[in-house]
């Protein structure tokens, strides 16, 4: 079995962080990057509700144990690492719309 440990910047709000770490999400990692090297980099937005999606978050494969493609039975594990200033200006909601 392939494990991938992937790491998200400090600095994700705690909604963004939980989205990371959802079945949905993870499938679309697998998905969407067929392979794992330690040092890849991989972006992604995520929902923040009501249609509205963050800004980019930039994730980092750190490890890799196991065979580098990926396919639906690969684990990815999540880790912290320093922030990357990816929370400037954003506070995880959008502004009402002036039907509201």
């Amino acid at each position: 079995m392939t494990t991938v440990t992937v790491s998200y910047p400090a600095d994700v709000s705690d909604w963004e962080r939980d989205q990371l770490t959802t079945d949905h999400v993870r499938a679309y990692l697998k998905r969407s990057n067929q392979r794992a090297s330690e040092g890849d980099t991989w972006t992604i937005s995520v929902s923040a509700g009501c249609g509205v999606t963050s800004p980019e978050i930039p994730l980092r494969v750190e490890h890799v144990a196991g065979e580098t493609a990926l396919d639906e039975t690969a684990e990815l594990a999540f880790v912290e690492r320093e922030a990357a200033g990816v929370d400037a200006g954003w506070d995880g909601q959008s502004e009402a719309s002036p039907e509201n």
